[in-house]
């Protein structure tokens, strides 16, 4: 073989061996005899591959050019537009295609749009495609230069993909999911660049598949003032973007939310039991309220306020401390509630204790009655001697059945004598603990004021106290309990 067909046997590209030799001789042409065959042959061949994407996911904003398969798994509706300074009419038709590595927008333009529209290219169909990729309103456009139908290319990934949570993948647009409002947060404003402002507003959905943190923007922000969480909806028209590494749908001009009357969409968290988180991670975790503590204001660095409160959860492994942070301080929850609180942070907490810190990106759910929970694997439990092997299996109930709500003030079968005593925090405690007796508590000030409140790490207790005290200071109490709070007679 001569060196322009060695060159072009080696060749990964989507070009026949006649353009290829037509190129070389052109580009041999052009540089004056500068170059051999062999030489434009390589030029030749560097400049076809350089832009090939092997795959979706190798297709990235500011690429001159570049050239992929990718099926279709959409096709929008045909609009137009006038041009500055044209006497006809633009036209443009939105493509939503994707391989098993990613999805992305196609935008085909003016006689290629038509013939789109006009059946051209269908759903399902696999095209070969050479375009301009760009970063445009709803994610990773490429402005379509040429697009062929590939009969012998096969892509495994199905239209309809991406209904649900679990489908949805990075730079996808024009997302349909349905799923159960698990949380809203208010609506907030900003301040945008030009001078003008903006508003957003976040929900989280979920559905047997997982769950997925939902932006509104602007005008669409208002939606989450009028929808409650347990409504089913389905976002329509959305497009996927990543937040620190977690994927979210937004919800712009393009887009809307929906409250669908016959939605039949189930959510099943999955959970890590209490007992095997450690310190550092991101988990959900689920359990019954045990106790929960006023809400605390504090000043931050900045001037402003921010709020906290902390509560108890508890599943059959074991107890926690989570501390809800802002707009989360205001939920209401009492004991005997069924939560799930979902990636939390758990962080060191006081007296060496773990405790999980729900903020801005996590989410705390409310299970209405008969929902349930189901256990994450954990890595540790392969080991041992394999007795807990049997509850700790993935799919396994957390256990609330030993906590849940027995129908008698929101006590549990295991807390009788709390009950008796008029007690609500859960914790467990004897006759010494009974109204008017004498008792000894020390613990961790977590609020300061009337009252003064203070947690060991296994329960919290209201004090009735003229002494002042500071916040995170230990403190030992030597006092009466009346109704369920030491009249401190001693505090050192």
């Amino acid at each position: 073989m001569g060196a322009i067909e060695d060159v072009y046997a080696d060749l990964d590209a989507d070009v026949s061996e006649d353009n290829f030799r037509e190129a070389v001789e052109e580009k041999v042409e052009q540089m004056g005899g500068l170059a051999d065959e062999e030489t434009a042959a390589m030029l030749i061949a560097h400049e076809l591959t350089e832009n090939e994407a092997q795959t979706v996911a190798d297709v990235q904003a500011g690429m001159e050019e570049v050239r992929f398969l990718a099926k279709v798994l959409s096709i929008g509706e045909l609009r137009t537009f006038e041009r500055d300074g044209a006497d006809e009419d633009g036209r443009v038709i939105n493509v939503e295609a994707a391989d098993e590595t990613g999805s992305l927008r196609l935008t085909f333009w003016d006689g290629e749009a038509v013939a789109v529209d006009e059946g051209e290219v269908e759903v399902g169909d696999v095209l070969r495609v050479k375009g301009r990729p760009q970063e445009g309103y709803n994610g990773l456009e490429v402005s379509v230069d040429q697009a062929e139908q590939d009969l012998d290319a096969s892509i495994d990934v199905e239209p309809g993909d991406g209904e649900t949570i679990d489908a949805l993948t990075m730079g996808q647009s024009n997302v349909n999911v349905e799923g159960v409002v698990l949380d809203t947060e208010p609506v907030r404003t900003f301040d945008r660049d030009d001078g003008s402002e903006g508003r957003v507003a976040n929900l989280s959905i979920g559905d047997e598949t997982g769950r997925v943190r939902v932006t509104l923007w602007d005008e669409r922000a208002d939606r989450v003032e009028e929808i409650d969480a347990g409504a089913t909806v389905e976002v329509v028209d959305g497009y996927v973007r990543e937040r620190e590494g977690d994927l979210e749908v937004h919800v712009g001009e393009e887009g809307a939310i929906d409250e669908l009357e016959d939605g039949d969409v189930a959510y099943a968290p999955e959970t890590t039991p209490i007992d095997d988180v450690e310190l550092d991670e991101t988990v959900d975790i689920g359990g019954v309220v045990r106790s929960t503590d006023p809400t605390r204001t504090f000043d931050r660095d900045d001037g402003s306020e921010g709020q906290v409160k902390n509560i108890r959860i508890q599943d059959d492994t074991g107890d926690i401390r989570v501390a809800l942070w802002g707009e989360k301080a205001d939920r209401d929850l009492a004991p005997g509630d069924e939560v799930v609180c979902a990636d939390v942070e758990i962080q060191d907490g006081w007296q060496d204790d773990l405790e999980a810190s729900a903020g801005w990106g996590s989410t705390v759910v409310v299970l209405e009655d008969g929902a349930s929970m189901v256990r994450t694997p954990d890595a540790g439990d392969s080991g041992g001697d394999g007795s807990d092997s049997a509850s700790r299996d993935a799919g396994s109930s957390t256990g609330l059945s030993a906590f849940a709500d027995d129908g008698d003030g929101g006590e549990t079968a295991s807390d009788d004598s709390d009950a008796e005593s008029g007690r609500t925090d859960g914790a467990k405690t004897d006759d010494t603990d009974a109204d008017g007796e004498q008792i000894e508590f020390t613990g961790t000030v977590v609020q300061t004021g009337d009252p003064v409140i203070v947690d060991d790490g296994e329960q919290t207790v209201t004090v009735d106290t003229a002494e002042s005290v500071r916040l995170g200071e230990e403190v030992t109490i030597r006092g009466q309990r009346r109704d369920g709070e030491i009249d401190a007679e001693e505090l050192f």
